[in-house]
């Protein structure tokens, strides 16, 4: 059974477009990387209600995974943590070992000179304040460490919303979690370019084969016309087994290639 995934970006600064939500496009390509099915991201503000409901109906929907990302810092409109809590039906506590992971990174910031002083203010101790039950992951570059709390079937990861951080912490803490849930992982990808230039004489070709063969990804791409254009058509697929997504993507991979012949388009390129 394929692990789905829903990514929940959260903060104002997304929506109003002062900053660019990066970490969704990073996380999608990871999970898809591990085997992983993402089906849904959301962008929301810094409401805790309107959080509150989209975790709620993430689990509902029966995602494996669930990542949020952003609103762990010390502020007052760092809500998700909160959010989450209330999700779960859960208050939130002081946790040991995330008071202690911020304690040591403060201590190490007021060494370096990065900040005045090393002390465990209100501010900084809210960031130790977890949902009952949930545990936290080392942050290895910035000082609010990521979280995870399970709700019902569903596991939700909360990771800051700095992507060095973000991604420091998938690739480093949160790593046993992802290998309890995807396994040994696969994906592949191939890439076709053609000589064709026009995206609706490739769209019912594409539409076959994507039907055809329903557990390999098939995608034209086109951004403009022009006498220059060469369209690209994508042929992915992952699994737990890379024997099978290798089967899988080279009969998806035949069978266009044998569409687009039929129909006098060329290939110009094709790569992993």
């Amino acid at each position: 059974m394929t692990t789905t995934a829903e990514i929940i970006a959260i903060g104002n600064e997304l929506l109003i477009g002062d900053v660019q939500d990066t970490n969704t496009h990073w996380l999608c390509r990871q999970i898809t990387g591990l085997g992983g099915h993402v089906r849904r991201c959301t962008m929301l503000p810094d409401e805790l209600a309107v959080i509150v409901q989209e975790i709620q109906r993430a689990v509902e929907r029966g995602s494996h995974l669930i990542i949020t990302s952003g609103g762990l810092g010390p502020t007052d409109d760092d809500l998700t943590l909160q959010a989450v809590a209330r999700a779960a039906g859960v208050p939130l506590a002081e946790h040991p070992q995330a008071l202690e992971m911020v304690r040591a990174k403060y201590a190490e910031l007021a060494r370096q000179g990065y900040v005045d002083f090393p002390d465990l203010t209100p501010a900084r101790r809210k960031m130790a304040s977890l949902p009952h039950g949930a545990t936290p992951l080392a942050n290895p570059v910035g000082a609010a460490p990521g979280v995870v709390t399970r709700i019902g079937s569903s596991v939700v990861v909360s990771l800051p919303g700095v992507p060095a951080e973000l991604r420091g912490i998938f690739t480093t803490s949160l790593q046993p979690l992802l290998q309890e849930l995807f396994g040994a992982g696969y994906f592949a990808e191939e890439v076709i370019t053609t000589d064709c230039g026009d995206e609706s004489v490739l769209a019912p070709i594409v539409r076959r084969i994507a039907a055809a063969h329903p557990q390999v990804y098939v995608k034209s791409r086109a951004r403009r016309f022009g006498p220059q254009v060469r369209l690209r058509i994508t042929l992915s697929a992952s699994g737990a087994e890379q024997e099978t997504v290798r089967a899988r993507l080279g009969e998806a991979r035949r069978s266009l290639i044998e569409a687009l012949t039929e129909a006098g388009i060329s290939i110009i390129e094709s790569a992993m």
